[in-house]
């Protein structure tokens, strides 16, 4: 923000889906570290069950968790230190006109849907991919947030760090897309390339066809939805039995299509003299 000549830095909110992905990112981190630390061949095997890795998910023991666990596991401490940066920047803009639950999906879609494309797409050999590539780190997460916030904030201007410049959120976006495509064209860490390409490809499909208040909101609406309507079927049924047995009985008694009891002094007519004392 600039005034009389000078520029105030504001650091970015720290709270909600930020802060947590952020500490679940850095606990695994440290908790990795000391464990090499302590026991490093059984760390080493550890991780390797836990990284993305196309041919595990496939062969027997079925690594079906690994869409989900690579987003977490960041090697090295520049790798964590700039993830964490990006998320807190640009997950914080993203959470504050949004929301909470609406940046959790969006990591966790771009992370997940990033790693089952590129998975798919390693199996085809095309660019130098192949099955056994590994895909570790939360960039394609980050990355997804990056693109949510240029489909819904695309002309908002960022001060980038190194260098020190002001872009658009929009073109930031567009060089690390051409830099990704660049890596993926020339064979250089094509996997890698191909999986942020893909985080970014289902962010932009979740921010333009998800519901607006979430993929966790709305299936919980429709299950509510589908119970609420099996117990107004179970309530219409009792009704039914109820008046056939009390008209066997020799009494009538009425309920409506949602099978609430109809009170027959509510429906008499208030003019009618007859009934009243």
């Amino acid at each position: 923000m600039a005034r009389s000549g000078s520029t105030t830095l504001t650091l970015p909110p720290f709270d909600g889906t930020v802060r947590q992905i952020v500490i679940v990112n850095l606990t695994v981190f440290f908790a990795a570290l000391v464990l090499n630390l302590v026991l490093p061949e059984f760390t080493q095997a550890l991780l390797g069950h836990l990284v993305l890795q196309p041919a595990a998910i496939v062969t027997w023991p079925f690594h079906l968790w690994t869409p989900v666990t690579y987003s977490f596991l960041n090697l090295g401490i520049l790798n964590i230190l700039f993830s964490m940066l990006m998320v807190w920047m640009f997950g914080s803009m993203l959470e504050g006109s949004y929301g909470a639950r609406f940046t959790r999906e969006v990591y966790l879609a771009s992370a997940i849907g990033g790693a089952l494309l590129a998975t798919a797409g390693s199996f085809t050999h095309v660019l130098g991919l192949r099955p056994e590539s590994v895909g570790v780190g939360a960039e394609s997460a980050v990355f997804g947030i990056m693109v949510a916030l240029a489909v819904r904030m695309g002309d908002v201007e960022i001060l980038l760090m190194l260098p020190p410049v002001r872009i658009r959120i929009k073109y930031l976006v567009g060089i690390y897309v051409l830099l990704d495509l660049a890596y993926l064209l020339r064979s250089m860490d094509s996997f890698g390339a191909l999986l942020h390409l893909s985080a970014g490809l289902c962010s932009f499909l979740y921010v333009n066809y998800a519901p607006s208040q979430g993929l966790g909101f709305a299936f919980s609406e429709r299950f509510f939805g589908v119970r609420n309507s099996y117990y107004r079927y179970k309530r219409r049924r009792a009704a039914r039995k109820f008046e056939v047995y009390m008209g066997k009985q020799g009494r009538k008694v009425q309920f409506d299509e949602e099978g609430r009891y109809l009170d027959p002094d509510s429906q008499k007519d208030p003019n009618d003299k007859r009934w009243m004392n």
